[in-house]
Order: C-alpha cells, then sequence, then structure tokens
C-alpha cells in the first residue's frame, strides 16, 4: 500500500469539487473544516439538508431506528416505518396519489417513473422540456438537456426522448406570455413532427428548472400539459426531486399551480442527507404495474432513512419551516433586485421560496458564465458556498438550508453584494 500518496488522489477525478475543504461536521447552515472553521452552506448538499444539517430531530431518530432496524429487504418483509412514510406521504399528497415505490436517488425514481409510465399506457416515447435535468443513468442522461457535459461521449443513448422548449422568457428576451404561447405551439410541433400523442407515454416537467437555471414553470404553461395530456392519454410526471418539501415555499412546488400530476417524483430534501427517494402515484396506474418489473435491493428497506424522512416531514410541519422559507424567500429576493438595480452585470433575479437565481449578462445581453465564476469564486473565498448552474453556467442559485434566519440571509447578501463589486 502507497502510504505517502495524497488520500484525495485516491478519489475518482470525475467528481467536480466547488471547493477543497475537508468537511468533518455540520450544523445548520454551516459546515465546519478540520481547522474549525465555519462556512456558510447555501448549496444545502444541491438542495438536501433541507432541514439544516445534523437536525438534532433527525439525528436522534437516525440513532433511535439503528438500535432497532437497519435494513428489511422489501421482497422479504414490509417494514413498518416503511409502511409509516407512505401513511405520512399520503397525508400531504392531494387525491388521487395515494400509492408509493420508494428508491434511493433521484435517478433511480425518475427511472422508476418512466418504467411505470410506458406499462400504464402501453406506449414508448417520453417528452422531456429543453434545459431539464433528471439524472445521470442512461435513461435520464437521455432525458437531461441542461448540459452537454451530463452526456458527453456516452451516446448512443436510449432513444424514445424528444425535447420541447420550456418558457424561459428571460433567456427568449420575451414577455412571460410569449413565451408561454410559443412553448405551447412547439409542443404541439413535437407531437406532428417527432412523437404523435398515441405513442407517447409521459410528459415531464420540473416545476423550477434545476440545473437548466432555476428557471419557474408558469402556472399557465403546467395547466397546458395537464390538459394536453388529460385530451391525450398522456401521463404528467412533475419532478420535484430538488424542488420539494418545502424548497419552494409549499410541500411541493406544484401545490402553487393547481395542478395534480399523475406521477410525482421525489428525492434530496426528504431525508435530510440519507439517501432515499420515491415517486407517487395513483391506485389505477400503479395496479397495472406488473409485479417483479420493477425493484431493488434498498428501495424501502433502508429503514434509517425511512426514520429520517419521517423525521424531516414531521420537523417541517411543527417548526414552522415553510412560513420561514416564505419570509426569508421576500427578504432574499427584495435584497438581490436591489443589487439588481446597482449592478446590470446581473440581468436576471428570480425563483421561487429558497430556490432563487441571479443570472450574469455581458453588456450586450449575451450570457456570461466568466462573471458568474469571479462572483461565485469572492464568495467562496468569503465562506459562502452557493453553486453555478444553466446551460450557460452564468446563473448563480441561492439554495440554503430552510432553517436559515434574517441575520445569516443578511450577511450572506453583504458577502455577495462585496463578491460583485470585486468581480466588476
Amino acid at each position: 500500500m502507497n502510504t505517502l500518496m495524497d488520500t484525495k488522489e485516491l478519489l475518482s477525478p470525475v467528481w467536480t469539487h466547488l471547493t477543497q475543504i475537508n468537511a468533518v461536521r455540520g450544523k445548520g447552515i454551516y459546515i465546519y473544516d478540520e481547522a474549525g472553521e465555519e462556512y456558510m452552506d447555501f448549496t444545502s448538499g444541491i438542495g438536501v439538508t433541507n432541514t439544516g444539517h445534523c437536525h438534532p430531530k433527525v439525528v436522534q431518530a437516525i440513532q433511535d431506528q439503528s438500535q432497532e432496524l437497519i435494513f428489511g429487504q422489501m421482497n422479504c418483509v414490509i417494514p413498518s416505518k416503511t409502511v409509516e412514510l407512505a401513511e405520512k406521504l399520503n397525508e400531504l399528497l392531494p387525491d388521487p396519489l395515494n400509492r408509493f415505490f420508494f428508491s434511493n436517488s433521484g435517478s433511480e425514481a425518475t427511472e422508476a417513473c418512466v418504467k411505470l409510465a410506458k406499462q400504464y399506457t402501453g406506449r414508448q416515447n417520453v417528452i422531456v422540456m429543453q434545459g431539464s435535468f433528471h439524472g445521470r443513468t442512461h435513461l435520464t442522461m437521455a432525458m437531461t438537456t441542461s448540459k452537454t457535459v451530463y452526456r458527453y461521449k456516452y451516446q448512443p443513448l436510449p432513444s424514445g426522448i424528444f425535447v420541447t422548449p420550456f418558457p424561459n422568457h428571460f433567456q427568449y428576451g420575451w414577455t412571460e406570455d410569449q413565451a408561454i404561447d410559443f412553448a405551447i405551439t412547439q409542443l404541439d410541433l413535437v407531437f406532428r413532427g417527432q412523437t404523435a400523442p398515441d405513442e407517447t407515454a409521459a410528459i415531464i416537467i420540473e416545476p423550477v428548472l434545476g440545473e437548466g437555471g432555476y428557471v419557474p414553470a408558469p402556472k399557465r404553461y403546467l395547466q397546458h400539459l395537464r390538459k394536453v395530456c388529460d385530451e391525450h392519454g398522456i401521463l404528467l410526471i412533475i419532478d420535484e426531486v430538488q424542488s420539494g418539501f418545502g424548497r419552494t415555499g409549499t410541500f411541493f412546488c406544484f401545490e402553487q399551480s393547481d395542478v395534480v400530476p399523475d406521477i410525482l417524483v421525489m428525492a434530496k430534501g426528504l431525508g435530510s442527507g440519507m439517501p432515499i427517494s420515491g415517486i407517487a402515484s395513483t391506485e389505477k396506474i400503479m395496479e397495472k404495474w406488473v409485479p417483479g418489473t420493477h425493484g431493488g435491493t434498498y428501495g424501502g428497506g433502508s429503514v434509517i432513512s425511512m426514520a429520517a424522512a419521517l423525521a424531516t416531514i414531521d420537523t417541517i410541519k411543527e417548526e414552522n419551516i415553510l412560513e420561514n422559507v416564505r419570509q426569508r424567500s421576500h427578504q432574499l429576493i427584495e435584497g438581490l433586485k436591489k443589487l439588481h438595480k446597482q449592478y446590470p452585470m446581473i440581468g436576471d433575479v428570480r425563483g421561487r421560496g429558497l430556490m432563487v437565481a441571479t443570472e450574469f449578462i455581458n453588456k450586450d445581453g449575451t450570457p456570461s458564465p466568466e462573471l458568474a465564476k469571479k462572483v461565485l469564486t469572492e464568495c467562496v473565498n468569503n465562506k459562502l458556498l452557493m453553486l453555478a448552474c444553466g446551460s450557460y453556467a452564468n446563473v448563480i442559485r441561492w439554495i440554503p438550508p430552510l432553517v436559515v434566519n434574517e441575520t445569516q440571509i443578511e450577511q450572506a447578501l453583504r458577502i455577495f453584494e462585496n463578491a460583485l463589486a470585486e468581480a466588476i
């Protein structure tokens, strides 16, 4: 064994790294390194630690469960905590979403929802949005269009995936209504030129584009998708892997559109850091899923993850975290809009809840990944951890833990403002 090697060299270089921080501890919105240095974590592990790092209630649930049952394979036994989680989610979700399948990651849950849609409809094709991110498995890579790097040199990918424009009005330089009208006509064109309605199993959409730039889907467009799906027997899948569990100010973002999906995809914030994902659908749809045609060793059987998810949901409800999200969202967006007026390199401020974007542009209005990178680097150097996103990598996303307080938002805004001043 080569003990002289830097242990970091043992890690695969396929991972990208925002920092070289060796994190050893986390509490609330903070991460701490080996020297005890404190960093404001406005990444939330890419939208995972919604209740903050190591929330006491979640930690206690994990500790208690680890002494009782760690794993119960779903094909062999039915862990009681898995049933409890299904019951709790059933209470949160509107009718007719009342059947659940659990897995480990967002990609796995997305694979599951597509397989379910194909079996239920007997159709083979899926429509995705331009700018989408649905995962890194071969199928979900084929469904991802936010950046070429996610699919780079992995072709050929699974077929039957068709792309329609997302109504991103800032990108087009239009009003929101113009962008919605365009997206509606282009979806119709997809049906006429690429995949007929009667061979289309599902349309899948993130209610807020994640990796694609933190762009909220307009209510009118989501309602149009619901109408189209109902007319043609297509399933509407809403991917709330990143936007779920309070991130946008409601438990699920789709609640804000008065639209109910046929299948809901969830992950990330559900487990407060423990690996868990799931899909919710209706009894009618799930009944068509032939036993044995899908499964997995750990899905539903990792009981510690189930316990963490139960504690996460209870914590969000008991500590009135959704109200905190709404208040801090207003504070953050108003603060960023003031900076928007001062710094024209910020082309747009948008978002819902604590899923907020600042998009950077050059003087001619073109995307500026260079400016975004400069600002991001300055923030990290001043111990504010944030991430970029968007197809042009010119968007900085704000995703703090949902327990962030007023003082912490103000502190982050000050660091960001100083970074803007340094970048110009």
